[in-house]
């Protein structure tokens, strides 16, 4: 089994970061209270990452942290995307630089249709894909862009997220959740769909309790336990581990 790397913690130049996306020493905090005790790891351009652990592990906080989010607060260590520090960065700075969340409550804006929800993240530049290519790798949206994106099903709405956060010029899709509640043929749906946005070059980070469906999806996992990498590694060596699924993820 892989462990924690250890990362030349003295670097302060983005040219001595080697991955696409780098968290070095980071902690972060609710309150008083540290939920990411002093994480470091790397994502490659075009990987899929599978980041996962039990409830409470840090998973959220993480993916709030490279997003700039105001929770959690982090108070140390450094975030790089592409030669730019995130850390330095404000959430709409973070989201500017290619950084795009994908919440677990989806998000959806009540009383606005499927393509108004979608034509409201391409009002400011950097403008990421048109809404013929959102609606061609999401052909469902295409047949429902005048209805309201609330009443969608949840797994339309999930599509309709993801969709909302490729309309931005996205180096790096956060995903939070994006299996939850829906039915295994939807969950396999998106999952093909995701593969596909792998193979036009962006970046996902995905958090999912479903975590065999995300590691089959994934190239790489790290797993988090009490807010700390207790595993860095191949996602298919997480399938095959059975001592190490039952130990960090009680699967």
């Amino acid at each position: 089994m892989n462990v924690k790397p250890d990362f030349n913690k003295n670097a302060n130049n983005a040219a001595t970061h080697p991955a696409f996306l780098s968290l070095w020493d980071v902690e972060a905090y609710y309150g008083e209270s540290f939920i990411v005790q002093g994480i470091s790891f790397n994502v490659h351009e075009g990987e899929i990452l599978a980041l996962l652990g039990r409830n409470g592990a840090g998973k959220t906080s993480t993916l709030r942290a490279i997003a700039r989010m105001d929770d959690p607060q982090v108070n140390h260590g450094e975030i790089w995307l592409d030669h730019q520090p995130l850390h330095t960065m404000k959430s709409w700075q973070a989201a500017q630089a290619g950084i795009a969340l994908v919440p677990e409550d989806r998000r959806i804006i009540q009383g606005l249709t499927v393509e108004e929800n979608l034509k409201l993240a391409q009002i400011a530049p950097p403008i990421g894909w048109s809404l013929e290519r959102v609606y061609e790798l999401f052909p469902r949206l295409g047949e429902r862009r005048k209805q309201d994106g609330s009443t969608l099903s949840g797994g339309e709405q999930q599509m309709l997220a993801i969709a909302r956060a490729l309309c931005r010029d996205v180096k790096v899709l956060l995903l939070d959740e994006p299996y939850e509640g829906l039915a295994p043929v939807i969950v396999q749906e998106i999952a093909k769909t995701l593969g596909i946005i792998r193979d036009q070059g962006i970046t996902t980070i995905i958090v999912e309790q479903n975590a065999v469906a995300a590691l089959k999806l994934a190239d790489r996992a790290v797993i988090l336990d009490t807010g700390s990498v207790v595993y860095d590694g191949s996602a298919q060596e997480v399938l095959d581990d059975e001592k190490l699924r039952a130990e960090y993820l009680a699967i």
